[in-house]
């Protein structure tokens, strides 16, 4: 369960929240962390990661977006990973600047070792820790803290980009299809609010502040309260609402 929270902590907090989105700034001893935790993840490395979700964004729902929901929950869920990408991805994917995330080292430093990170972090570490420690077996520790564990934590990253752009609610814009999913939250950490995610993407907390389930926003909060993170972004009151009334469903 532990490996589990890092592994999905250095994609939400990680490479979506922080390298995708410039949400927040992190200190490079946080940044080494969340880089860590993603290799962990073994969701390809932070630059193709944030590479593909800021397509995603800019292109939400058409044939340059890499995991286009209009496809089908299949596609948008794992079958995008088993196909070439869509040549508007490429072509319109050429003209975007992504030079922002390579000036950061340890982002450049990650994709460089990428592939020896992986397999020390997503499959010798899990492995070993519980072996050395507290005497697990390596075959349980190998099968339930790597493997399952692993096998776990994509399928939850991909609901955000399947079930969650097809079940819920759109409180904030039912003119687009990102929905509000309670069990996407539940199982990533937060990242089910995806209606608020799309409306306002330069939100820190991918969602609206307040008793909502979101630990990966409880995260970045004590990070911020321990010094490491700075400069949170947040969309304010009147705007939420002034969007909800606008272009909202009228569910919340």
């Amino acid at each position: 369960y532990c490996c589990f929270l890092m592994t999905a902590l250095g994609v939400t907090a990680g490479a979506h929240r922080l390298w995708s989105h410039r949400s927040y700034k992190a200190k490079l001893p946080l940044r080494i962390f969340l880089a860590a935790a993603n290799s962990m993840a073994f969701q390809n490395d932070i630059y193709e990661w944030s590479r593909d979700h800021r397509m995603h964004h800019k292109y939400s729902e058409t044939d340059a977006d890499p995991h286009n929901a209009r496809r089908g929950f299949f596609f948008s869920h794992i079958g995008w990973l088993f196909v070439r990408k869509h040549k508007d991805v490429i072509e319109k994917g050429r003209k975007l600047d992504f030079t922002d995330l390579l000036d950061d080292p340890v982002v450049r430093i990650q994709r460089k070792y990428y592939k020896s990170s992986v397999v020390l972090m997503c499959f010798v570490f899990p492995t070993v820790v519980p072996w050395y420690l507290w005497g697990e077996s390596l075959w349980n520790a190998y099968f339930v803290a790597s493997i399952l564990r692993y096998t776990i934590s994509l399928n939850v990253t991909w609901l955000v980009n399947s079930a969650a752009h097809m079940y819920g609610n759109r409180p904030y814009d039912k003119n687009i299809n990102p929905r509000q999913n309670t069990f996407v939250t539940l199982g990533a950490i937060g990242e089910g609010f995806h209606n608020y995610h799309h409306t306002f993407p330069f939100d820190y907390s991918a969602s609206e502040l307040g008793l909502k389930f979101n630990p990966t926003t409880w995260f970045i909060d004590f990070m911020f309260w321990l010094g490491l993170v700075t400069e949170r972004k947040q969309a304010p009151k009147e705007m939420i609402l002034a969007r909800k009334e606008k272009t909202g469903d009228g569910s919340a």
